[in-house]
Protein backbone atom coordinates (compact mmCIF):
# COMPACT_ATOMS: atom_id res chain seq x y z
CA UNK A 1 0.00 0.00 0.00
CA UNK A 2 1.26 3.53 -1.24
CA UNK A 3 2.32 6.37 1.19
CA UNK A 4 0.61 9.54 -0.02
CA UNK A 5 3.42 11.84 -0.41
CA UNK A 6 3.40 15.33 -1.27
CA UNK A 7 4.60 16.76 -4.15
CA UNK A 8 8.71 16.65 -4.58
CA UNK A 9 8.59 20.03 -5.53
CA UNK A 10 6.44 20.96 -2.20
CA UNK A 11 9.27 19.90 -0.07
CA UNK A 12 12.06 21.52 -2.01
CA UNK A 13 9.91 24.75 -1.13
CA UNK A 14 9.60 24.24 2.41
CA UNK A 15 13.18 22.73 2.95
CA UNK A 16 15.45 24.48 0.30
CA UNK A 17 17.23 26.51 2.95
CA UNK A 18 18.20 23.89 5.69
CA UNK A 19 19.34 21.87 3.42
CA UNK A 20 21.57 24.49 2.07
CA UNK A 21 22.43 25.79 5.71
CA UNK A 22 23.44 22.23 6.44
CA UNK A 23 25.46 21.88 3.74
CA UNK A 24 27.44 24.71 3.90
CA UNK A 25 28.27 24.29 7.60
CA UNK A 26 29.16 20.56 7.08
CA UNK A 27 30.95 20.92 3.67
CA UNK A 28 32.38 24.04 4.03
CA UNK A 29 31.39 27.10 1.13
CA UNK A 30 33.45 25.17 -1.53
CA UNK A 31 31.57 22.34 -1.52
CA UNK A 32 28.23 23.68 0.32
CA UNK A 33 26.63 23.98 -2.80
CA UNK A 34 27.68 20.42 -4.64
CA UNK A 35 26.67 18.82 -1.28
CA UNK A 36 23.24 20.44 -1.18
CA UNK A 37 22.72 19.53 -5.32
CA UNK A 38 23.72 15.69 -4.89
CA UNK A 39 21.43 15.56 -1.75
CA UNK A 40 18.57 17.17 -3.55
CA UNK A 41 19.25 14.38 -5.95
CA UNK A 42 19.66 11.63 -4.06
CA UNK A 43 16.48 12.65 -2.25
CA UNK A 44 14.49 12.43 -5.66
CA UNK A 45 15.20 9.26 -6.91
CA UNK A 46 14.55 7.72 -3.25
CA UNK A 47 11.25 9.81 -3.29
CA UNK A 48 8.97 7.36 -4.82
CA UNK A 49 9.95 4.30 -2.68
CA UNK A 50 9.43 6.11 0.93
CA UNK A 51 7.49 3.40 3.48
CA UNK A 52 6.84 7.04 5.56
CA UNK A 53 5.95 10.47 5.32
CA UNK A 54 6.42 11.75 8.51
CA UNK A 55 9.84 14.16 9.29
CA UNK A 56 10.38 14.46 5.79
CA UNK A 57 12.69 17.19 6.84
CA UNK A 58 14.62 15.38 9.15
CA UNK A 59 14.97 12.52 5.93
CA UNK A 60 16.43 15.36 3.58
CA UNK A 61 18.94 16.74 6.35
CA UNK A 62 20.16 12.87 7.05
CA UNK A 63 20.65 12.70 3.41
CA UNK A 64 22.89 15.88 3.21
CA UNK A 65 24.27 14.94 6.12
CA UNK A 66 25.58 12.00 4.00
CA UNK A 67 26.29 13.84 1.34
CA UNK A 68 28.82 16.05 3.86
CA UNK A 69 30.80 12.67 5.05
CA UNK A 70 31.20 12.01 1.49
CA UNK A 71 32.49 14.72 0.37
CA UNK A 72 35.38 15.00 3.68
CA UNK A 73 36.08 10.87 3.15
CA UNK A 74 36.68 12.17 -0.91
CA UNK A 75 39.17 14.77 0.20
CA UNK A 76 41.05 12.25 2.44
CA UNK A 77 41.59 10.16 -0.64
CA UNK A 78 42.70 12.88 -2.82
CA UNK A 79 46.41 14.13 -2.85
CA UNK A 80 47.32 17.92 -1.85
CA UNK A 81 49.52 19.41 -4.35
CA UNK A 82 52.43 21.77 -2.40
CA UNK A 83 54.60 24.12 -4.47
CA UNK A 84 57.15 23.59 -1.31
CA UNK A 85 57.34 19.64 0.20
CA UNK A 86 59.25 20.68 2.57
CA UNK A 87 55.62 22.31 4.41
CA UNK A 88 54.08 18.72 4.31
CA UNK A 89 56.06 18.07 7.59
CA UNK A 90 54.16 21.27 9.09
CA UNK A 91 51.28 19.25 10.01
CA UNK A 92 47.53 20.28 8.90
CA UNK A 93 47.34 24.16 9.03
CA UNK A 94 44.55 25.57 11.14
CA UNK A 95 41.66 26.14 9.68
CA UNK A 96 41.45 29.85 8.03
CA UNK A 97 38.53 31.84 9.99
CA UNK A 98 36.66 33.63 7.04
CA UNK A 99 36.55 37.90 8.13
CA UNK A 100 33.76 37.87 5.56
CA UNK A 101 31.37 36.06 7.30
CA UNK A 102 29.65 36.66 10.27
CA UNK A 103 30.32 35.04 13.69
CA UNK A 104 34.34 34.36 11.47
CA UNK A 105 35.61 33.09 15.01
CA UNK A 106 33.09 31.25 16.40
CA UNK A 107 33.14 29.11 12.45
CA UNK A 108 37.04 28.78 12.73
CA UNK A 109 36.54 27.35 16.41
CA UNK A 110 33.40 25.04 14.73
CA UNK A 111 35.54 23.92 12.17
CA UNK A 112 38.56 22.93 15.01
CA UNK A 113 36.58 20.50 17.24
CA UNK A 114 36.88 17.11 16.38
CA UNK A 115 34.46 15.85 13.39
CA UNK A 116 32.07 13.87 15.60
CA UNK A 117 31.35 16.75 17.85
CA UNK A 118 31.87 19.20 15.26
CA UNK A 119 28.88 17.09 13.08
CA UNK A 120 26.80 17.06 15.87
CA UNK A 121 26.78 20.47 17.42
CA UNK A 122 26.02 21.52 13.92
CA UNK A 123 23.51 19.31 13.48
CA UNK A 124 21.99 20.45 16.36
CA UNK A 125 21.99 24.09 15.77
CA UNK A 126 22.43 24.85 12.09
CA UNK A 127 19.94 22.09 11.09
CA UNK A 128 17.43 22.21 14.50
CA UNK A 129 17.39 18.53 14.92
CA UNK A 130 16.70 16.59 18.45
CA UNK A 131 18.78 14.56 19.98
CA UNK A 132 16.59 11.33 18.25
CA UNK A 133 17.43 12.54 14.69
CA UNK A 134 21.00 13.62 15.24
CA UNK A 135 22.07 10.07 16.78
CA UNK A 136 20.51 8.44 13.41
CA UNK A 137 21.97 10.70 11.30
CA UNK A 138 25.43 9.61 12.97
CA UNK A 139 25.04 6.40 13.20
CA UNK A 140 24.79 6.55 17.58
CA UNK A 141 22.39 6.81 20.93
CA UNK A 142 20.92 9.68 21.39
CA UNK A 143 23.02 9.53 24.75
CA UNK A 144 26.33 9.44 22.89
CA UNK A 145 24.65 12.92 21.07
CA UNK A 146 23.96 15.07 23.80
CA UNK A 147 27.42 14.15 25.09
CA UNK A 148 29.03 14.84 21.69
CA UNK A 149 27.01 18.33 21.90
CA UNK A 150 27.73 18.79 25.51
CA UNK A 151 31.18 18.62 24.86
CA UNK A 152 31.57 20.57 21.67
CA UNK A 153 29.98 23.61 23.42
CA UNK A 154 32.79 23.20 26.80
CA UNK A 155 34.89 23.22 23.94
CA UNK A 156 33.87 26.32 22.41
CA UNK A 157 32.81 28.18 25.83
CA UNK A 158 36.74 27.57 26.75
CA UNK A 159 37.62 29.24 23.43
CA UNK A 160 35.37 31.97 22.95
CA UNK A 161 35.37 35.00 25.08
Amino acid sequence: MGVKLPAFQTLVDAHWRDVARLAHALAGPVDGDDVAQQAWTQALAAYPSLRSATNLRGWLLTITHRCAMDVHRGRARRAVPHDDPASLSEGPAAPPADAGLPDGPLWASVAALPPRQREAVVLKYVADLDHPTIAAALGTSPAMSRRLVSDALATLRKELP
